[in-house]
């Protein structure tokens, strides 16, 4: 079967990028040939960049500005809306017949509403042909402050998600299933962030062998590393905090992934914070990327994955995730974590039986004792981490992801 993936952004390491990878993995491996249309895209075989369909894009902007944090909507909000869905529904339309195209998965696009003509694109066109698609939603409007104030409630209902007899609904996690069913009356299947356990986690090698020195630190200091983007929702002022509480000065926290999502006050917010505290932060955006590469001038860029095999120790102090794709990662890597218990992991993580050092919005004595115990004492760690794998292994691996995918396709 041809099955389609269509976003606002398919590309780097945003949750969403890199689920959307482990999706078409999977259906690969189960024979099917997967194609992506996207406003910006990873290069690769069977692309379609339309920038247009990028949250990002100007009109998109332009549209999200009138209709959230206003009070009332302008008289031509809606028709302006429709006007651009109409004008992005003709590259939808050909990414779909040039690939003759038999199944559609929807990456976030109905539910995250940072692109408003999209969804109604999407919506009309699934009506229109009555493509069977799933709708893979990462995280709802109504679970972001920033979508609360808008004028556009009508709206937001129908299209986020639309109810379609030929769309199914997934989610990432069991508050969205419950939310879904009582805000919208739809039903939905649970799919979480997997990673393929069954391949080895890649280690160190000649390319990241220089990685510690590369980023200034030596090999007898302690890697702490906050693999998230940066953005308020990850707290990640609650790892300074618990570097600084560790008072050692071996204890270096490493950021890896860019600022900029949301603009860069947090980044400078924390950079003045660890200053502050005497915290040795290291923000290495500019030298990690999603994969590898030589810069122009020589300059080496490392993947994510080269940043894992030499941390210490990962902090992941998230006030909010739609599910926590870093977490699985750290697991994947077999490294010992701090987790902040926001409420998808305390409900669908927490009480599979992973042992992390866990805290509860604030960084305790006890939980800067446990991580200091675990740094200096690394060998009590490997029995935690390795029951950690076997227990991602289980519950989040490529084998869980063809269960739930194989009954969608194959009964279309």
């Amino acid at each position: 079967m041809n099955i389609g993936f269509v976003s606002t952004r398919l590309a780097g390491t945003d949750g969403v990028s890199l689920e959307t990878a482990k999706l078409a993995a999977v259906l690969q491996t189960m024979g099917h040939a997967v194609f992506y249309c996207a406003g910006e895209l990873d290069s690769g075989e069977r692309r379609f960049l339309v920038p247009e369909l990028h949250f990002n894009d100007e009109t998109a902007v332009a549209l999200n500005a009138r209709a959230f944090n206003q009070k009332a909507a302008d008289g031509n909000l809606f028709t302006d809306i429709m006007i651009r869905a109409m004008e992005l529904k003709a590259p939808i339309y050909q990414f779909i017949r040039n690939n003759e195209l038999q199944y559609l998965i929807i990456q976030n696009a109905f539910a995250i509403p940072m692109q408003l003509p999209l969804a109604a694109a999407l919506a009309h066109i699934l009506l229109k042909t009555r493509l069977p698609a799933l709708a893979h939603n990462h995280d709802f409007y109504w679970e972001r402050e920033r979508f609360a104030n808008n004028c556009i409630p009508d709206f937001l209902d129908t299209y986020f998600p639309p109810e379609l007899p030929n769309l199914q609904q997934a989610v990432i996690n069991s508050k969205a299933q419950r939310d879904l069913r009582v805000r919208r009356g739809l039903d939905s299947i649970l799919i979480p962030n997997v990673f393929d356990f069954d391949a080895p986690a890649p280690g160190i090698d000649d390319y990241n062998a220089d990685f510690r020195h590369t980023i200034g630190l030596s090999e007898d200091d302690w890697l702490i590393l906050q693999p998230t983007r940066v953005v308020p929702r990850k707290g990640v002022e609650l790892a300074i905090e618990l570097v600084a509480r560790l008072n050692d000065p071996r204890a270096k926290l490493v950021i890896t992934h860019h600022a900029g999502d949301e603009g860069l006050d947090y980044l400078r917010q924390l950079q003045k914070r660890a200053a502050e505290l005497s915290v040795d932060l290291r923000y290495v955006a500019d030298q990690v990327d999603d994969t590898r590469r030589m810069t122009h001038d020589g300059r080496k860029i490392y993947a994510l994955w080269d940043a894992y095999p030499h941390a210490d120790f990962v902090t992941y102090p998230s006030l909010y995730e739609g599910f926590g794709n870093a977490l699985i990662e750290t697991i994947y890597f077999r490294k010992p974590a701090l987790v902040n218990r926001y409420p998808v992991y305390a409900e669908d993580i927490a009480p599979l039986g992973f042992q992390f050092v866990e805290i509860d919005g604030r960084v305790t004595d006890a939980a800067v004792t446990a991580v200091y115990d675990w740094l200096t004492h690394p060998q009590k760690t490997r029995s935690i981490i390795m029951q950690n794998y076997q227990l991602g292994q289980q519950h989040f691996s490529y084998q869980t992801l063809t269960r739930l995918l194989r009954p969608l396709i194959t009964s279309r």
